[in-house]
């Protein structure tokens, strides 16, 4: 924090939609500042594939270094279909900030708020409270751009180290500790991985049990990543906090973003230990770019995110409970019947905003 306690926020509008959904969170964030006691200061900066096509670099120097002095950096959706690299990968930002600032917990709540129908049921009577905890640094991801291809063959590399598993671990079990202590019902942590098949994720699950021993009040179990997906369409009431690797990471917080409404819905953020990004889960959909269809819920809800994370790093418990009334306002606006776009309603990104802000 500043001398003058203000709160520096680096924002990336990124894409497509994201500067869209970056709007109305910011807009909360500046309703809940005089209420909650804080004081922010947003510095706003190029990131994405837009700048990459104009500049040939996904982000500038000055963007790095304005995430390495802030406080906690706001990130929209990253990227668009018609610009690659060379090898024809996607612009991803979001992926390079977590290799820069070893941002190695991918946070990926999954709650389905009142008011809002899951494809699962019973789901409505039951609940879906639950986090995918994604390591974001190594894993099969840390062979991006790496791969070896031949006319006959291609290669990518998965790499798990004990030194990041364990942190992964440690940062896994405080959260479902906290959730516990929040008064989470049958909470525990699920270590999902391929140990039956992989060496690599053996050497992983033991490193789980290692750090499981060091906790013994939170209920520690397993799975194999493919039982894991199949419970989570039958019974994801069953699960409290599930942490993975990287790219089964991936794969598991679009699953649970479906359960609990989609994209639009889910929140995310990648944590190290100094550094955090917050954005949301969905991509830039440029098929309604600047129609005022995008649903900035998912934005807002990280915005909270950042919030609690902030409450946490600075001891402002001021920030926590701005965090919970921003979320709470969320829940109210979708419990009194407002409908977005893609639930095949009417409410664009400006009835959204307005419904969230009336109810702060």
């Amino acid at each position: 924090m500043s001398a003058n306690n203000a709160l520096h926020i680096a924002v990336l509008g990124g894409d497509g939609i994201g500067p869209e959904v970056m709007a109305p969170a910011l807009d909360v964030l500046r309703k809940i500042e005089a209420s909650a006691g804080l004081k922010f200061r947003f510095t706003e900066a190029p990131a994405g594939a837009g700048h990459y096509k104009e500049t040939g670099k996904s982000m500038p120097e000055s963007t790095i270094r304005l995430c390495e002095e802030a406080d906690a950096i706001l990130l929209g959706a990253c990227g668009l279909p018609s610009v690659r690299y060379p090898d024809n990968t996607e612009i991803a930002p979001q992926i390079e900030l977590r290799m820069i600032f070893d941002l190695y917990a991918g946070v990926r709540p999954a709650r389905l708020i009142p008011g809002v129908s899951s494809t699962i049921v019973g789901a409505d009577q039951r609940g879906i409270d639950l986090v995918v905890i994604r390591e974001s640094t190594e894993g099969l991801f840390a062979s991006m751009g790496k791969g070896v291809v031949t006319d006959s063959e291609a290669r990518e590399t998965m790499v798990i180290t004990r030194h990041t598993s364990e942190r992964l671990f440690e940062f896994s079990f405080r959260l479902a500790e906290r959730r516990k202590a929040r008064g989470k019902v049958n909470g525990g942590l699920t270590c999902v991985d391929k140990a039956n098949v992989f060496k690599a994720f053996a050497f992983f699950r033991n490193i789980f049990d290692e750090t499981a021993r060091r906790h013994p009040d939170v209920r520690a179990d397993h799975l194999y990543i493919d039982a894991a997906a199949a419970a989570l369409v039958k019974r994801p009431w069953d699960f409290d906090v599930m942490v993975t690797e990287n790219m089964f990471g991936d794969i598991l917080s679009d699953l649970t973003a479906g359960l609990i409404g989609g994209m639009g819905m889910a929140p995310s953020a990648d944590i190290g230990d100094r550094y955090a990004v917050f954005q949301p889960c969905h991509g830039t959909a440029p098929d309604i770019m600047g129609q005022g269809k995008a649903n900035p819920t998912a934005m807002i809800l990280s915005a909270a995110m950042m919030l609690d994370w902030l409450a946490d790093k600075h001891g402002l418990e001021s920030a926590a409970e701005a965090g919970e009334r921003i979320e709470r306002a969320v829940d109210k606006v979708y419990a009194d019947g407002i409908k977005p776009f893609e639930f095949g309603g009417s409410n664009g990104t400006t009835d959204v905003a307005k419904a969230v802000l009336a109810a702060l």
